[in-house]
Parts: C-alpha cells; structure tokens; sequence
C-alpha cells in the first residue's frame, strides 16, 4: 500500500510543481493559489516568484521523502492561511452570492486538505511545537477534500447548461453525464464526511478524476480553439492533484476498529 501512496502523493507533488512553473510562464499568480487582491500580494511579480520556487521545494521535499512529513503540514497550514486571509475575503466582497466564482477557493481548501493527507500518509514520530498543533488539523483534510468535492457536484445541477458545454462531443447524453456526475462528486464526498465505505468511494473519485483528467481536461487544454489555455492546463494539474488525494484517502483511511486494535 506505501508504493501505490506514493504514486499518489508523486501526483499531488507534480500538481503542485506544474501550477508553480505555470506561474512562471504566465509571469502571475494562478487564481487556485492567490486572488488578485490585495494588488501587493496578489499582483505583485516578487510574491508570486517565492511563492513558485516554495510550491517547487515543497514537491521535491514530499517526493524525495525527507522531512516530508512536516513540510507537508506547513504547506497546509500556509494553504489554511492564505485561504482564510486572502480568498475568503475577496470573494465575500466580490463574488457573494455566485458560487461558481467561489471555485479557486474551493480549490484551494482541497488543496490544502490535501497536503495534510500527504501528511498523513507519511509516517513520523510525533514532535513538539507547530507538529503537535498540526497533529489536532490534520484529521480535517478528508473533510476539506470532501467539501470542495460536494460544492462542485451541487455546481453541476445549479449550472447544468454550463457543465454541459464541457463535456466532449463524441460523449452523447451530455445533460445525462453532467447530473451523473455531479452526483457522483456529491455522494462521494458524503461517504468520505460520513465514514461510509470511505476506501470504495475515495477509489471511485480517485478514478472518476483521473479519467476526466484524460477525456476532458487534457484535450480541452490542447485545443487551439480556447481562448484562455492558461487555465485548461490548470485544470489539467488540479484534476491531477484531486486525483491524487482521492486515491491518497483511500490508502490511508483507517477504520476505527482498526485504529484501537493497534
């Protein structure tokens, strides 16, 4: 089970990588990392470029294995703190009451459950100071996974023409597949809250990501057609990352029975 973990946690850390390199390349911040405001955070070319070269060494760190327990946990507490001092913020003044535009925090919030299951997944002799504090966060990354995973697949029936649209050609029923799938997201991510089946359902999402990684996302990032590539292949590396910390949950989850038999 470690060698499929680290497969999975290879798929967070070259999300993580893709989008630090995509910043680069696009001389900005991608929005899953930092809104646009405050302009001398979020458009400022300095913060962006620390804030790529630390996505970069974090991935190493989570790959290579050393020290990638707690580096794990600073990423996601610094995700944490970005989310709630930053995103939060901009979208309660900007974008209320459109959920949608509520997306790259939602992201994010999955993103940042993510590396504490990185963290999770990675075993480690518990240490004083910030560790013992992450110790107590740590069990909340399925639920901050799981609540992004439930929020996009109630997008799915509140924007259902939209979804639609995104759907390859060569796939017929379109509405069909968009009310399945946000459905799927919508009790994948209850299992996950509820402690149902939590091993089924996260390996089901896992490959539901996965495969709409290959179907949809890659092929819309390289199609010539699309104004605003640039964030297809965000996309591209979000879906990768999601689909990673799927699989990742399914690894790592213990039952309860379990855990008191240790």
């Amino acid at each position: 089970m470690e060698t499929l973990n680290r497969v999975w946690r290879l798929f967070f850390a070259v999300a993580l990588v893709s989008i630090a390199i995509q910043q680069f390349i696009c001389s900005g911040f991608r929005p899953v990392i930092m809104p646009p405001e405050p302009a001398f955070i979020g458009q400022s070319t300095f913060c962006m470029c620390v804030s790529g070269i630390m996505l970069i060494l974090v991935s190493a760190t989570i790959v290579s294995g050393i020290n990638s327990h707690i580096v794990a946990d600073y990423l996601g507490a610094f995700m944490l703190i970005i989310l709630v001092l930053f995103h939060i913020p901009y979208n309660i003044k900007t974008n209320l009451t459109v959920l949608y535009m509520w997306g790259d925090a939602f992201k994010l919030l999955a993103f940042c459950g993510g590396a504490l299951i990185v963290a999770t997944s990675i075993p480690a002799q518990k240490v004083t100071g910030l560790d013992a504090i992450m110790d107590r966060l740590r069990p909340f990354g399925p639920y901050f996974f799981a609540t992004t995973m439930i929020v996009f697949g109630i997008e799915h029936f509140i924007y259902p023409q939209f979804v639609a649209l995104l759907i390859p050609g060569w796939i017929p029923f379109h509405v069909f597949w968009t009310y399945f799938a946000g459905l799927a997201l919508i009790v994948a991510g209850a299992a996950i809250m509820l402690k149902i089946k939590v091993k089924l359902a996260a390996s089901l999402l896992g490959l539901a990501l996965f495969l709409w990684l290959i179907m949809l996302h890659i092929p819309r990032a390289l199609d010539t057609k699309i104004a605003d590539r640039a964030n297809e292949w965000t996309s591209v590396f979000e879906a990768l990352g999601f689909s990673g910390i799927a699989f990742l949950i399914a690894g790592t989850y213990k039952p309860k029975e379990t855990e008191a038999s240790q």
